[in-house]
Parts: structure tokens; C-alpha cells; sequence
């Protein structure tokens, strides 16, 4: 009964006053994931013809691009130049359709050194909204349960906090939390059913070593979801023995893209109609899927300031066709990895390169080493900045020296660094390679 009221009455009357249309996008989205694939496909193609001609007539930064000879839209897109985040700051008047005052701001973190800021208007702001509802639905979330969510932004303000209420959502930092701020959180949900749990993966992992480390075993979720930073096998692991549950992982940038989520498959269902998704090389050529490239993102329903082949600084790989699930309940095309960000890649003396999952594969299985930092400044070497344990000796550098040689067939000139703590970057998320070489 709460639900329908939620969904039937709640949310339609929250798009009246506040001028946006996220009941309604909900249920379109609902309805685009039931299209079978030929129709998905054909209506990502025609929205990508949609915004690219709209860029070329309606916004000045494209207006000397010429589409009128090129018949295929994915031909198309490849005249527009890849966009950066310091050339939407270099362009930004230029890249408008409509007064800057009309639009809603929305900022990127700046976790990769640099902020990224574009615009949009109450209906792309509503699209954005349904589609990761969606996705939080996918993960097992009604509208009926009580959630802990897990953010950056804990000074809600009126309208968030009401709608928290409404919505039964317990909102917290997601980095700047107590041991025992978490403990009274969890205390609270003992023995209590119907519970969803949502937010950044290190946050929730945080939660579930807690859980662990005192025992309590009545906490349990029904499902859970994430978003922002790496949700790594340990975390999934940890949160499932602690609240036993599954986390599902979703992929997204700030900027307004939602980009893809997991449902029953160990891959992201990417939203075609929404994003159209590139992978590059460094010389900014596509790969074939299933290697690894750059991401490069077109959004498909932004008009206000359509964003065209935007480079957002992370690493991923595309499911090639022929892995493709016979059995899957929708029927987007597949993403089958997110790395991270191109500073999450260490490269060797020989050309390697090693992704984070590397490291952390190798330093889960280390407790004399509580956290660590991997900074490459050139290929020679790296230096990893970590924090000991009580039961720390120099022979544990020995032991990492010898595996990562094992692993590698050659030596990783390595600089160990002791320190006291590791500061997050400037968005308040966890990093843990910081690489200066090797971008687009």
C-alpha cells in the first residue's frame, strides 16, 4: 500500500512542484528495457542522428561541422573532436542552446584533477533521476523500504530532507563517518526487515568490516546498490558475509551520463537510448571489442548543452558480441568492465600495464599493511606510499618485491613509503593509483 501510494501519488505531485517530470521518465524507462533488441537499437541510432544534426545546427562550438555527405550515424559522430573538461570551461557560451540562467548546474567531483561543470535543463535533470531509480530497482529497491544510503552530500537541505522522509531514506557521509557513528547506525536496524542499502562501494564496504568486526549478525539487507568509486571483490564479499546480501554495481558520471548498471548478468546493461558509448585508443582510434580503450560518452537527450563525444578519463572494455548471454533479461548491449580512470593504470619498464586490480589483488592478502598508495611519475619506477600494522616488519616489502617479480616476469623498481594516513582526493573518494603518464 505505501508503495502505490509513493509511486501513484507522491511522486506525480513532487513533478508539480518542483517542475520535473521524474514519475513519468520512470515509467518510459520501464518501458525501454522490455523493447526487444532491434528496436533498442534502431531507436539508439536515431537519437544519435537527432542530437548530432541539432549540435550542428543549434550550437555555435559545432556549427562549421558538416554532416550533410555522411548517411550512418556512428560515420557521423566520428567528424565531431573529442571533448574535454577544459574545453567545455574554454567554451562553455558556446556550447549552450539556451541562456545559462534557464539551466541547472552540474559539477563532476574533480577526482581527476579537474572539475568538470556542464548544464541542463528540468527534463534532462528528470531523465537522469528515472534512470537511476531504475537501476536501484534492478538492484531489488521498492519504494516501501528503509535505506541507508551512503553520499557526499549530508547537508540535505528542505526538499532532500523531506523527500528522505518520504521515502524512508537514512542519508550519511560516505567518508566521514565514525567506527562508532556506524556501530549506533547499525544497532538501529537489528532483527528489522525490508532494508536496502545503497551508496559508494568503500563506504558500504566500511559498514561490513564494522559489522564483522563486531559480530552483529542481525543486520541484514534485502539487496544493495552502488555507485562513485571501485567496487572490488573483497568489498562484494565482505558485504555479503556481513548483511547477506548482493551489491549490484552501476556506472555513471556526474556530468549527467548513466551510463549502465547490472542486473542478472556480471555485465552493465548499457543505456543506449540515452549514451552513446565510444572505446579509444591513446591515439584516440576505436579498439575492437573486448580490449581495453578510453571512454568516450554522447549523451543522447540533452539539448541544453549536448555533450559529444566527451572524454571522462576512464579505462573499460565492451562485451564483444559473440560472448553475449544467450539468456538475458534485457536487451542493450553489454559492457563487460570498468577499470577506473586512466590515472589507474601503472605501465611498466617493458610496456605493461597493470590495472588496479593488480595491486589490490596482491595487498588483500597482506593484513601487516592496513592501506596503501600506488604514484608513478614515469615508467622507471613507482612509489607506493602505505600504512603499516602493528605486526609490520621490513620483511614484508621483501615478500611484495618477490611477488610482484613473480607475477610480472621482470622487477618493478618499487620506492616504499611509510606514512601515517593517505588523503582521499579532492571529491572525499578513495585512490588508490595516482599515475601522471599514459592519457589520451
Amino acid at each position: 500500500m505505501y508503495r502505490t501510494v509513493i509511486e501513484k501519488l507522491v511522486l506525480p505531485a513532487g513533478d508539480i512542484i518542483s517542475g520535473t517530470k521524474i514519475s513519468k521518465q520512470l515509467g518510459y524507462w520501464r518501458e525501454v528495457a522490455k523493447l526487444p533488441e532491434d528496436t533498442i537499437t534502431k531507436f539508439s541510432r536515431g537519437n544519435l542522428n537527432q542530437i548530432l544534426d541539432f549540435a550542428t545546427k543549434s550550437i555555435p562550438f559545432y556549427s562549421d561541422i558538416s554532416l550533410n555527405h555522411i548517411q550512418d550515424p556512428e560515420e557521423r559522430l566520428l567528424s565531431f573532436p573529442i571533448m574535454q573538461k577544459e574545453d567545455i570551461r574554454n567554451n562553455l557560451e558556446n556550447l549552450l542552446s539556451t541562456r545559462k540562467s534557464d539551466l541547472i548546474e552540474y559539477s563532476s567531483s574533480g577526482s581527476s584533477g579537474i572539475q568538470g561543470t556542464v548544464y541542463m535543463n528540468k527534463k534532462e535533470q528528470s531523465i537522469i533521476r528515472a534512470i537511476m531509480l531504475l537501476w536501484w530497482e534492478w538492484a531489488g529497491y521498492g519504494f516501501d523500504k528503509q535505506t541507508i544510503q551512503t553520499g557526499i552530500t549530508p547537508k540535505r537541505g528542505f526538499l532532500k530532507s523531506l523527500k528522505d522522509l518520504i521515502l524512508k531514506v537514512n542519508y550519511v557521509s560516505a567518508f566521514k563517518i565514525s567506527e562508532d557513528e556506524i556501530l549506533d547506525l547499525l544497532n538501529k536496524y537489528r532483527q528489522r526487515k525490508n532494508l536496502f542499502f545503497a551508496g559508494y562501494p568503500s563506504s558500504l564496504n566500511a559498514f561490513a568490516e564494522i559489522a564483522l568486526k563486531h559480530s552483529l549478525k542481525d543486520v541484514k539487507f534485502d539487496s544493495a546498490v552502488c555507485w562513485g568509486d571501485k567496487l572490488f571483490d573483497h568489498y562484494k564479499n565482505n558485504i555479503k558475509e556481513a548483511f547477506g546480501c548482493d551489491v549490484k554495481e552501476t556506472y555513471s558520471c556526474n556530468e549527467g551520463f548513466l551510463v549502465g548498471a547490472k542486473k542478472d548478468l556480471d555485465y552493465f546493461y548499457i543505456m543506449s537510448p540515452h549514451v552513446y558509448v565510444e572505446i579509444v585508443d591513446k591515439d584516440s582510434y576505436p579498439v575492437p571489442d573486448g580490449e581495453l580503450g578510453y571512454v568516450l560518452l554522447t549523451r543522447l537527450d540533452c539539448f541544453s548543452m549536448p555533450l559529444i563525444r566527451y572524454y571522462v578519463g576512464d579505462l573499460a572494455i565492451k562485451l564483444p558480441r559473440e560472448k553475449y548471454p544467450e539468456n538475458r533479461e534485457m536487451y542493450f548491449p553489454l559492457l563487460e568492465k570498468v577499470i577506473g580512470r586512466d590515472t589507474d593504470i601503472v605501465i611498466t619498464a617493458s610496456g605493461k600495464r597493470l590495472i588496479v586490480h593488480f595491486f589490490t589483488g596482491i595487498f588483500e592478502f597482506v593484513p601487516e599493511i592496513k592501506q596503501f598508495m600506488v604514484i608513478q611519475k614515469d615508467i622507471s619506477g613507482i612509489e607506493i606510499n602505505y600504512i603499516p600494522t602493528s605486526g609490520f616488519t621490513p620483511a614484508v616489502l621483501e615478500r611484495l618485491d618477490k611477488i610482484f617479480y613473480d607475477k610480472l616476469k621482470e622487477k618493478l623498481n618499487v620506492t616504499w613509503k611509510a606514512v601515517d594516513q593517505i588523503s582521499p582526493t579532492a571529491s572525499g573518494k578513495p585512490q588508490l593509483i595516482q599515475s601522471f603518464i599514459g592519457k589520451v
